[in-house]
């Protein structure tokens, strides 16, 4: 699937900016021309000045915190949450609030970051489907419990949302090359980047393709 560029700027909210995904999404944004409100629970963590940023203070899990810096906005990319073995309702409460706030402003258009290891790719090597299965996913049970939750949510809305599915994540520069699956598994997809994640996104903002679908990312 081609990526659809953007020729006029939009207007972008990151949730997490200062995250690993956010940040690179936030950058790439920027270096797109768009604008960005980037939402923090402490802005002053974000250190990154740009004539087309702004950094306010906002929290997932209070939905009044969010609604102000929604409103009249293109896109929202999700990109909270972080590897957490503690049980945890970051990304199902989180996100809900998000979307709750979406709806109270009449904002569609939003990215949420899932992960491709809530299911078991049958195209991986056995040794990559054992470390899967037996390692990965009991070692996150309690994450993955509530990205489910998230997921489920989330495909029950009216939004425009895209999950994504990324593989192992890396902090390797933007490349604009990987492979998509839309709806289904990728096809040994291993890794990634942040960077590229975040170039999918800002690139497929308007791709109504993938509006209300999950997608998985990878090189």
């Amino acid at each position: 699937m081609e990526t659809i560029k953007n020729s006029t700027p939009y207007n972008i909210v990151v949730l997490g900016a200062n995250g690993g995904i956010g940040r690179q999404a936030l950058e790439e944004a920027l270096k797109a021309g768009h604008n960005v409100t980037a939402v923090l629970r402490t802005p002053a963590n974000l250190i990154l000045s740009h004539p087309n940023l702004q950094i306010v203070k906002g929290d997932v899990m209070n939905t009044e915190t969010l609604e102000q810096y929604l409103t009249n906005k293109d896109a929202v990319i999700s990109a909270i949450g972080k590897n957490s073995f503690k049980a945890t309702t970051l990304y199902s409460q989180g996100n809900k609030n998000l979307m709750a706030a979406m709806q109270k402003t009449g904002s569609k258009r939003v990215f949420f970051i899932s992960a491709s290891g809530l299911d078991v790719n049958p195209t991986h090597s056995l040794i990559v489907r054992f470390a899967t299965k037996y390692i990965l996913q009991k070692l996150l049970r309690n994450m993955y419990a509530d990205i489910r939750i998230m997921e489920k949510s989330v495909q029950q809305t009216d939004l425009n949302w895209t999950i994504l599915r990324p593989p192992k994540l890396t902090d390797k520069p933007v490349t604009g090359k990987y492979r998509v699956a839309v709806n289904t598994i990728l096809n040994n997809g291993l890794s990634i980047s942040r960077a590229d994640v975040a170039h999918f996104m800002i690139n497929n903002i308007t791709n109504e393709t993938i509006y209300q679908k999950t997608v998985e990312i990878g090189y």
